[in-house]
């Protein structure tokens, strides 16, 4: 057991040569696809980072841009709603305004007319008061007229009461 406490120069040697000779043919041969292997893969990583970042910085100007057309829906339908709402005041104020109108015209043209009508009905009966008192007035007129006395004191009264201008 001795031996394996003691090296052999020999056994250095060629153990040295081995290793020198084992890493110029991992330099020359796998050392550089390794390194390139390596390389590439950072790369990529680096890449798939900057990806992700772009792609993050998209997500959130889609999230902005969505933001302002929801913002700009919200003010057309509030200013299309405040139309709305101020086109249906509109109409319905030229509506009342308009049955306004048109009631106080057909309370005028009823008023005009019952005017009318009670002008007619005034002046029918007044015809049929003055009928009647001309009726009365002849059968009194006949009863009293009856005597020449009586005659002549009437149309003296009444030649009396006359002014002549």
């Amino acid at each position: 057991m001795d031996f394996l406490l003691t090296p052999d120069p020999g056994l250095v040697f060629w153990t040295t040569v081995s290793f020198i000779l084992l890493a110029v043919i991992l330099k020359k041969y796998a050392w550089a696809p390794i390194l390139h292997a390596l390389n590439v893969r950072s790369e990529t990583i680096e890449q798939s980072l900057q990806a992700a970042e772009r792609a993050k910085a998209e997500v959130e100007n889609l999230v902005k841009v969505r933001q302002e057309m929801m913002d700009i829906a919200r003010n057309e339908r509030d200013e299309l709603l405040k139309e709305t709402r101020e086109l249906k005041d509109k109409i319905l104020m030229e509506a009342r305004t308009g049955a306004t109108r048109e009631s106080d015209k057909i309370i005028n043209m009823a008023r005009k007319q019952i005017e009318a009508e009670k002008n007619t009905a005034i002046k029918e009966l007044k015809k049929q008061v003055a009928e009647l008192s001309i009726d009365i007035a002849g059968l009194l007129i006949q009863a009293e007229l009856k005597e020449d006395k009586k005659q002549k004191a009437i149309i003296d009264k009444y030649l009396e009461n006359v002014n002549f201008n």
